[in-house]
């Protein structure tokens, strides 16, 4: 009887009363029934492509040429009461442009999947080529800094050619009385690269 008492019992207070009983924001919606069927968009879209494949494939086409044939050859020779579709084939008509019916919607979304799909390759090729692009004009950047810095750099030649400055002052000092700072006989070599240089 107890139990019974309190479930039968209303909320007291005046806001309780009065508030109309709201969903809880904490706990997901139930699922509504719905009164029509629900399908995946991209399994009908699978469907569809390969669909249209194989309605774009030779073997296709000798299929239903064959289809045609039989249909008319059987609604031609066989006795009047076997036959199911008479001379003007109506009903082949009907068939063939209830075929036609279905499968120019199915090529369109094909080629719109396909539209999709092309779409997104062109942007990630396109955002492809940005990054080789900024890459090559880094690079640029870079081998022309090096250049300038190379450009800087004493090479060979030129040290050979301070040196042998250094040298003829020397021995210009050592003509004239100065102190005699190599005193080993050195070798003239022609001016250029030496073999060792390479």
């Amino acid at each position: 009887m107890a139990p019974e008492r309190e479930r039968d019992r209303t909320p007291a207070g005046a806001t309780a009363a009065g508030r109309p009983r709201t969903p809880r924001l904490d706990q997901p919606r139930p699922p509504r029934r719905r009164f029509l069927p629900e399908w995946d968009p991209e399994a009908f879209g699978r469907l569809s492509e390969r669909i249209a494949r194989f309605l774009g494939t030779g073997r296709f086409i000798v299929w239903m040429t064959i289809v045609i044939i039989l249909w008319v050859l059987w609604n031609v020779s066989v006795p009047r009461h076997l036959r199911f579709d008479e001379y003007p084939f109506i009903f082949l008509t009907l068939a063939l442009s209830l075929q036609a019916s279905y499968a120019a919607p199915l090529i369109l979304l094909a080629q719109n999947r396909q539209d999709d799909r092309d779409r997104v390759n062109l942007e990630q090729d396109r955002k492809q080529n940005e990054r080789s692009i900024a890459d090559t004009e880094y690079l640029t950047r870079e081998i022309a800094a090096l250049r300038i810095g190379l450009g800087e750099v004493a090479t060979r030649d030129w040290i050979r050619a301070e040196l042998q400055d250094m040298l003829k002052e020397m021995e210009e000092r050592r003509g004239h009385g100065g102190p005699v700072v190599f005193p080993a006989e050195r070798t003239e070599r022609p001016p250029g690269r030496d073999a060792d240089d390479r």
